[in-house]
């Protein structure tokens, strides 16, 4: 019996872009010799975004559909793709073709020589700002210096999976969730394959400056606790300089007295130190808040509808289902 592939395609507002996904895809997976099945996630979109999934459903009977209750965002989507999943091996893909779809049978190769993770390495990005290119570079630089864990850079959610990978990964049920964190972590032996990255085919991209900012501080306090050192070592580093400041003022109006002087510099020290405060109580803010959300324990996402492929008609059908 041939191996079972699955993709999973999280979505968002893309009903342009999906019809075409759906081809290339399509005419890539057909020369596969694998049992294959694709799984569309709607991630709330509030487009036709829906109607397009059914309607190829409708003409592909490998086609699977998760319907979410809302917009979760696109990590938690991504995770609900891989709790659908059948497959022995995963591909995660974007739905924007900024990520080739013929790439799959490269990784493939990869993973068929015993790799449990095969990610897309980027070596150009067509279609985005120099400003967006600079960011990204940053973030993944930061990231591979503070963090414990080493994040492959210029790398997106683009990877194929073994089916163990993917079982570990759904063990992890934490609410702010890093994906390309959380792949790394797992382990495993990982390999990557560059190729070229297109600009988006349709539609605008989702990802705003300000989203990508929180996305960046998402990873960031999700996988390292590098900010609360940075807040201590800036505040012993603040109360080093004031005790020396301190005895600099001390000597000073012993030697030469103390006239009433001094007010700006005396401003400049006490906005310094409640800036140097608030930086601090708000890195521990952000990590408090992150504590508050896990201890709820909340379903990561509910599930409006669940649209099993034709194959599965006579098997229980999951609406309903909660994570």
């Amino acid at each position: 019996m041939n191996r079972l592939l699955s993709i999973v395609v999280p979505a968002y507002n893309e009903e342009k872009v999906l019809p075409e996904f759906h081809r290339r895809a399509s005419v890539a997976l057909d020369s596969l010799m694998y049992e294959r099945e694709i799984i569309y996630v709607n991630d709330g979109s509030t487009d036709d975004t829906l109607r397009v999934m059914l309607e190829l459903k409708k003409s592909d009977s490998r086609v699977t559909i998760v319907d979410l209750s809302r917009n979760f965002g696109k990590e938690i989507a991504l995770t609900a793709g891989l709790d659908y999943a059948h497959g022995d091996g995963v591909v995660v893909i974007d739905a924007d073709l900024q990520d080739p779809p013929e790439l799959i049978h490269e990784l493939i190769k990869d993973w068929e020589e015993g790799y449990d993770v095969v990610y897309a390495k980027r070596i150009s990005r067509e279609g985005e700002s120099l400003l967006k290119k600079a960011t990204s570079k940053l973030f993944y630089r930061l990231m591979q210096q503070i963090s414990g864990v080493k994040i492959p850079e210029d790398t997106g959610d683009f990877r194929l999976l073994s089916r163990r990978a993917v079982d570990s990964l759904k063990q992890m049920r934490e609410q702010h969730r890093f994906m390309k964190g959380l792949f790394t972590w797992i382990g495993y032996p990982q390999k990557s394959v560059l190729y070229q990255r297109d600009p988006r085919f349709a539609g605008k991209t989702k990802w705003s400056y300000w989203r990508l900012w929180n996305f960046a501080l998402e990873g960031i306090t999700s996988f390292t606790t590098g900010p609360l050192k940075i807040a201590t070592y800036v505040g012993l580093s603040t109360s080093f300089l004031a005790l020396i400041y301190a005895a600099f003022v001390f000597f000073k109006a012993l030697i030469y007295g103390d006239p009433v002087q001094g007010y700006p510099s005396l401003m400049v020290v006490i906005l310094f130190l409640g800036g140097t405060q608030l930086f601090s109580i708000g890195v521990i803010g952000e990590y408090l808040g992150r504590m508050f959300n896990e201890i709820k324990r909340r379903p990561l996402y509910f599930v409006k509808d669940y649209y099993v492929p034709a194959s599965q008609q006579n098997e229980t059908a999951r609406n309903g289902r909660d994570h």
